[in-house]
């Protein structure tokens, strides 16, 4: 459950909208672990998915 909430940080992270009371809670509930692991995981899914938009629009 940890792993979700910690995709979901990163998520609203990617966007750049966050309140800073979820903030403060995310700060403390998750371990830096789960927040690298759901970054990089999120970080590969974005470029992968872009790389598809652009295939595809380039066909």
């Amino acid at each position: 459950m940890k792993l979700a909430r910690a995709f979901k940080a990163v998520f609203w992270s990617f966007l750049g909208v966050r309140k800073r009371a979820n903030y403060e809670s995310d700060s403390q509930a998750l371990k830096p672990q789960h927040v690298i692991a759901a970054g990089l995981v999120s970080a590969v899914v974005f470029v992968l998915v872009l790389f598809a938009v652009v295939k595809l629009v380039t066909r």
